[in-house]
Formats: C-alpha cells, structure tokens, sequence
C-alpha cells in the first residue's frame, strides 16, 4: 500500500501561435505549480510535470506514455492559455488512467495598473478551460474538475482527495479477491456477476476450497504456532479467563496459513463463511481481523465485492488518521436520538479501536465449530462513512451514507465483539428508508480516514453510480433521483 512511488502526470495545454517566450513562460509557470503540490504533505503522491503539449500527436503520445507507465496513477490537466481542444480528442478517447481537470490559473490577484494584451494572451485559463471542458463534456468522458487558486488550502485538499481516489482505482485493476467456500447459502446481496465486476472494477475474484487453507496451514509447525501466540499476548490485553493454551494455538494456526495463502498467491482481499469450514476448527476470527489490520480487505459470508471495496478503501486512506475496517449494520438503539450499531459476528478491523483491544475467547453459537478467539474493542468518535458496492442487474451502484460515530451511552459488558456506535446522517429514519430504498446492503466498508468525497471520486472514476445519503438528504428527492437514473441506465442499455 506504499504510495510513495506513484505518480500524478502535470500536464498543461496551450497551442504555438503564441509563440516560444510564452510558452516558456507556461512551462516555468507549470513547474512552480508542480513544485508546490509536491511541498504539500496531504498529497499522497509524488506529482510529476511532463510537458507543454502544443499539438495533437503531442497529445496522443502522451497519453499512450501515461497507459503504459506503471506508476502514473492518473493525469492533472490544465489549460494555462488556449488549447483548441479538437486536438485534444485522439489523446483523451485512447487515455485509460483517469484525469482531473484544473481549473486555475498562475496569478492569484489581477496586476490592475500594468495589465495589457501580453498578459491576457498568457493568462487565458478563464476560457482555455472552459474550451478543454467543453471537449471532456461531449467526449462523456470521467474526470474531477477542481476550481480555484492552486496554492488555495480547498484546492489543494480536492486534489488530494482525487489523488486517493486515484490510487484506489489503480489498486482495483490487479486487485485479486479469494473466496474459500461460497457465499452464505440463499443470501441474495452478496451475490453479483464477478465478469461483469472484472469488466468494470478490474479486479478478479476466485475460488477455492477449505482444502486449500488447511493444507496451507499444515505446513506451520508448534514453535511458528508458539511464537504467534506470543505476540498476542505483547500486543493485546488478554484477561485470565481467556488466555486458553488450545483456541490460542488454533486461531494463530489459522492466521498462519491465511496470510501464507494470501501473500504466496498476491491476494488483497479475501472471503470466508461459518457454512464452509471443514476442516477448520474455529471460524477465523483474530486471524481476519489482525489480516484487516495489515491491510487485506474482507468481506464476511462470501461478500466479495465489499472484501474488494475494503481493500480498495484501505488503499485509498493509508497515512490518514483512523481506520478503515469491514462492518455490519447490527441492531438499533431507538432511544434519543437512534443510533445504529455496528459489529459483526467477529471480523471488525483493530485499525478503529479507540485502545488497545482485549483478546477474548466464547462460544459464537453458528458454524459447530470451537470457540473461536477474537479481538474485542469499541471505535472512537469522530465522523466516518459507510459505503456499500451492489449489483443493480444492469449497473453497479455504490451507496454511502456519511454518519457520526458516538461513545456508546452505556457500557456493553457482555458484548463479546468488537463494535461501533454511530448517528447516520440526517438521522436514522431518513438514512435506513434511503438505504433500504437504494438496496444498500447490510455488509459495508466503514472509514474513519475517508470521507464522502474519496467516495464520490472513487465512483466518478470507475464510472458507477454513487447514492449519498448524508444531512442534506430528501427522500422524496433521492427517491426520484433512484427512479430517473434507473430510467436512464435503462435507456443507456
């Protein structure tokens, strides 16, 4: 998930009528812009100035280069003069990495006693962009337009956002997903068609049995067991009760073999489901939620397209402040202002605990197996969002709803999960009839490093429909915005 070496390609647009010393001047003035971006420590990737494009087989073979650079994650582009954008259509209907186009331009502040044709000839963005725009429009094309001053804090930050957004999407297209057993039998939401996922999202999602997981851990022996089982005990709080010598040794047997299977095999992100595990002695639970931590995403009972979104997401936030994690829509509060509650059987990430979390061994009461062991804590507060990935048949739909996670107002003692406490925005009455309306399902990536606009980025990007649902949400509005854009999918097929 190292970021550090990836690219954002600066890329200014502008013609030769105007000659060397303007453009030059383009030139200088793109590179200070480049500069300061890259003095800017919320970007998360290095941004990389490649030229003056004046012509438009400049254009297509820059664009071919960006295809082909393993680096580049995706293109800024800025119109600082005038570009007439018929040159443009070659180069942007052949580019395959996403764009942003900035709207800005070098002088914060007009030079009112001194300006003259000279600098209105060199300072053209005002319109050079909007011909740039006009092009991207009729081309139907995906990008971000960022507005505004570029050394502007705002700027910067909607920048950064897509930067994210960016590296998620690159992250998407080698992304390989491994499901051991099938998803949870007669469960309709985690189903979905992986070629038509593949189609749209890149990544690839593959089988295999319990078989293989057992086999894989076959192959760690009782001192790898042993010293396992130690740094559970020097990274965690484990209680007398529950520092039991055999789960221990099966939870760090299975943790063992996982992240074998999954590094040897170049995995991201995985499945499982208390319905398969033959073979296995407990449902895995510290084993997924440690995997989680390292930055594997996951989906419970066959989830692949939230296992993928989980791993898209923790991409998308690494070096941000929070965590990232699988979650589930649990129960409700309905007193005072309801709230939701949200947890899972075991597999909740330790990257939201708000301290160092307990381990703790108890009967789960589904799968026949053992107790399992499980990382017990309660998430911080502060904002986040929960985001949901479904197949709509004809389209893949993201929903997402921006929520506020709370202290929970009494303590749960006898809760022997991880779990989180939120307030979804405008509040649960509206956000549950709007998810539900949306078809949102009950499997989510829950973040509280990301926010509704590396979502909404992310969905630009990858060109799927985006439902947000936050405090400014209607749902006699978000019901017929549903129905209009069913309409046009619907047309668009």
């Amino acid at each position: 998930m190292n970021s550090a070496a990836r690219e954002v390609w600066f890329v200014t647009g502008s013609q030769h009528l105007y000659g060397p010393g303007p453009l030059a001047q383009v030139a200088e003035h793109s590179q200070t812009i480049t500069a300061s971006l890259n003095a800017e420590a919320t970007l998360p990737v290095r941004v990389v100035f490649k030229s003056v494009l004046t012509t438009a087989d400049e254009i297509l073979r820059l664009c071919r280069e960006a295809n082909s650079a393993e680096n580049c994650v995706g293109l800024i582009l800025w119109m600082h003069t005038f570009s007439p954008a018929k040159m443009w259509i070659a180069g942007l209907t052949s580019l395959t990495k996403p764009f942003l186009h900035l709207h800005t331009q070098y002088n914060r502040e007009l030079p009112y006693a001194t300006i003259d044709m000279d600098f209105m000839n060199l300072n053209q963005a005002a319109h050079g962009d909007r011909e740039f725009g006009f092009i991207t429009a009729r081309l139907r094309l995906a990008r971000k337009v960022v507005v505004g001053y570029w050394q502007d804090s705002e700027t910067v930050a909607d920048i950064a956002a897509w930067s994210r957004a960016a590296l998620g999407w690159n992250e998407s297209q080698t992304l390989k997903v491994a499901r051991f057993g099938d998803n949870m039998r007669n469960v309709a939401v985690t189903e979905g068609d992986k070629v038509e996922a593949q189609k749209v999202f890149g990544y690839t999602v593959s089988g295999f049995g319990i078989g293989d997981l057992t086999d894989c851990m076959a192959q760690f022996g009782d001192d790898d067991v042993a010293k396992l089982v130690s740094e559970y005990h020097d990274t965690y709080l484990i209680a007398a009760e529950h520092d039991k010598p055999e789960p221990l040794a099966v939870a760090a047997r299975i943790e063992l073999g996982l992240r074998a299977f999954l590094t040897e095999g170049g995995f991201g992100a995985f499945t499982d489901t208390f319905e398969d595990l033959h073979g296995m002695g407990q449902l895995p639970g510290i084993a997924t939620q440690r995997l989680m931590a390292s930055g594997f995403g996951f989906g419970g009972e066959g989830d692949w397209k939230t296992a993928a979104l989980v791993r898209i997401m923790k991409v998308m936030a690494a070096g941000l402040p929070g965590g990232t994690s699988f979650m589930e829509d649990y129960t409700y509060d309905f007193a005072g202002a309801p709230k939701i509650l949200g947890s899972h059987m075991l597999e909740i990430c330790p990257s939201i605990a708000a301290g160092k979390p307990t381990v703790e061994v108890h009967p789960l009461g589904i799968g026949g197996k053992s107790d399992p062991v499980r990382l017990v804590f309660t998430s911080p507060a502060g904002a986040a969002v929960v985001a949901s990935i479904v197949d709509m048949g004809n389209r893949f739909r993201m929903i997402v709803n921006e929520i506020d996670v709370v202290d929970p107002p009494q303590q749960m003692p006898k809760l022997p999960v991880a779990r989180t406490v939120w307030l979804p925005k405008p509040n649960l009455k509206v956000a549950a009839a709007a998810w539900i309306y949306a078809g949102g399902a009950h499997h989510t990536g829950f973040s509280q490093a990301l926010t509704m606009q590396h979502m909404e980025d992310f969905a630009e990007i990858a060109g799927i429909e985006l439902v947000r649902i936050d405090s400014e949400t209607k749902l006699h509005q978000l019901r017929r915005e549903l129905t209009w854009t069913d309409a046009a999918y619907r047309i668009g097929r």
